[in-house]
C-alpha cells in the first residue's frame, strides 16, 4: 500500500512539475508576442516621425518631442542625435528578431549578421546616450534622471560586450542570457514609455510636471525602465536553474501579470502618442506648429497670432488646423519659460477649440506657471465643468487653493 502511495505521490509531482514548465513557457512566449508587437510599433513611430520629417527637410520638428532637438550649424551634435534616433529603430526591430528560436534555428546566417548590427546599435546607442546627455540634448529633467539614463547607457556597452565574449567564446547558453539582458537595457525607451502611460491610465497624470517633464514619476520610470526588467529576467533565470513546480508557477502567474499590464501601457502610450504621431508624420498638410514657432521666433507672438488667423481664413486646406498643433507648440514655449508667448498659443487654441477640456487645462498650467493664479483658476475650472473626469484639473485646483471649485463640480455631474 505505501508503494502504491509514494507511486501516486511521486505521479502527481511529475504532473504538477509538468504542468509548471508548461506554464512558464506558455507565459514567456505571451510576454515575448506582446514585446514583439509593442516594439514593432513603437519602431515604426520612430521610423515614421523621424524620417518622414528628415525626407521634407523638416527636422526642426523633431524639437516637438525633444527639448532640445535639431539645431542647425551643430554638425557633430546632430549627427549624435541621428544616429541615436536611428538606432534605437534598430534595436527594436533586430534584437526582437534576435530573440525568435525559429529564426536563431533555421536561419543561422541570417542570426549572425543581424546579431552583429544589434550589437553595432547597442553599442552607438550606448555612447550617443552618454554624449546627448552631457550635450543637454533629449527630454528635460532632474540630475537623476540624467543620472539615470547615464545607468542606463552604461548597461547597455555593458551588456553588448558581454554578450559579444561569450558569443566569441561560443558559450551560447551564456550569451543568450546575456543577449536577454541586453535587448531588456536597450529596450529601455519603450519600457520607459509604456511603463509611464499605464501609471497615467491607472492613476492619472500624478507625479510630474508636463513642461519641465520633472517629479518622482518620470524618476521612477528612468530607474525602473531596466531595473524592473532586469530583475523578473533574473527571476525567470532563477526557476529555470533550480526549477520546483511553486517556484515555477509563481514565476509565470507573475509574468503573466506583468505582460498584462504592459499590454495595456501598450495600449494607452499607442492611443496617447504612437497613432498620433504617426497620422501627424503621413499629413500632407503643413504644419501650423512649426509655422508660428519660426514666426515667433523672428517677428513675436503678435505676428504669429496675426499669421495663425490669416492662414485659417485664407489656407485652411494647407495648413494642420488641429487641436494638437498648438497645444504642442504651447508647452514648447513653456519648457522654454517663454510663458507670454505659451499663454497667448493656448488662447488661440481655446478660441478654435472652446468645447475641449484639454485646451483650457493647458491654458491653466501657463497661467500657473507665470504666477497669474487667479486666471488659472478659471480655466481649470472650465476644463473640469467640460470634463469632470478631469482629475489634473481636480488636482491643480487643489494645488491653487481652490478645492471647493474642485469637489463642486462633481455634485450633480457638470454645472
Amino acid at each position: 500500500m505505501s508503494t502504491t502511495m509514494s507511486t501516486a505521490v511521486l505521479s502527481n509531482r511529475l504532473e504538477l512539475n509538468s504542468v509548471a514548465e508548461t506554464a512558464l513557457k506558455a507565459s514567456a512566449r505571451f510576454w515575448f508576442a506582446v514585446v514583439l508587437l509593442g516594439q514593432l510599433a513603437f519602431a515604426f513611430t520612430v521610423a515614421s516621425f523621424y524620417g518622414v520629417t528628415a525626407l521634407h527637410g523638416n527636422m526642426h520638428a523633431w524639437n516637438k518631442i525633444l527639448s532640445q532637438g535639431y539645431v542647425s550649424g551643430k554638425t557633430f551634435t546632430n549627427s549624435a542625435l541621428i544616429g541615436h534616433i536611428l538606432f534605437a529603430t534598430v534595436i527594436s526591430i533586430a534584437g526582437a528578431l534576435q530573440l525568435i528560436p525559429h529564426v536563431r534555428a533555421h536561419f543561422p546566417a541570417f542570426h549572425r549578421w543581424n546579431g552583429r548590427l544589434y550589437l553595432l546599435a547597442a553599442f552607438t546607442q550606448g555612447i550617443t546616450g552618454f554624449y546627448l546627455t552631457f550635450a543637454g540634448k533629449g527630454l528635460p529633467g532632474s540630475t537623476l534622471l540624467h543620472i539615470a539614463i547615464w545607468i542606463s547607457a552604461g548597461l547597455i556597452i555593458f551588456c553588448a560586450a558581454m554578450a559579444l565574449r561569450y558569443a566569441l567564446a561560443r558559450d551560447f547558453r551564456t550569451h543568450r542570457r546575456w543577449a536577454l539582458r541586453l535587448f531588456l537595457v536597450a529596450s529601455g525607451s519603450w519600457t520607459f514609455r509604456v511603463g509611464f502611460s499605464l501609471t497615467v491610465l491607472l492613476f492619472g497624470p500624478i507625479g510630474f510636471d508636463a513642461p519641465t517633464f520633472g517629479g518622482p514619476l518620470p524618476v521612477f520610470w528612468s530607474f525602473a525602465e531596466y531595473l524592473l526588467p532586469l530583475a523578473v529576467l533574473e527571476l525567470y533565470f532563477f526557476a529555470q536553474d533550480r526549477p520546483t513546480a511553486m517556484r515555477r508557477l509563481a514565476t509565470a502567474g507573475l509574468l503573466f501579470v506583468l505582460t498584462l499590464g504592459m499590454g495595456a501601457g501598450i495600449f494607452a502610450v499607442a492611443a496617447a502618442q504612437w497613432i498620433p504621431t504617426v497620422r501627424a508624420a503621413y499629413d500632407g498638410r503643413k504644419s501650423i506648429g512649426d509655422t508660428l514657432s519660426a514666426t515667433i521666433a523672428s517677428a513675436g507672438i503678435d505676428k504669429a497670432a496675426q499669421q495663425y488667423h490669416e492662414l485659417k481664413a485664407t489656407q485652411p486646406a494647407v495648413y494642420n488646423f488641429d487641436e494638437r498643433e498648438l497645444n504642442d507648440l504651447g508647452y514648447q514655449l513653456l519648457r522654454k519659460n517663454q510663458f507670454k508667448e505659451a499663454i497667448r498659443v493656448f488662447q488661440l487654441n481655446v478660441e478654435a477649440y472652446p468645447q475641449s477640456s484639454n485646451v483650457y487645462d493647458s491654458l491653466g498650467e501657463a497661467y500657473m506657471d507665470d504666477g497669474q493664479n487667479g486666471k488659472a483658476v478659471t480655466n481649470y475650472r472650465k476644463s473640469l465643468k467640460l470634463n469632470p473626469k478631469n482629475h489634473n484639473a481636480e488636482r491643480m485646483l487643489q494645488k491653487l487653493g481652490a478645492p471647493e471649485l474642485a469637489s463642486s463640480l462633481y455634485i450633480g455631474g457638470p454645472i
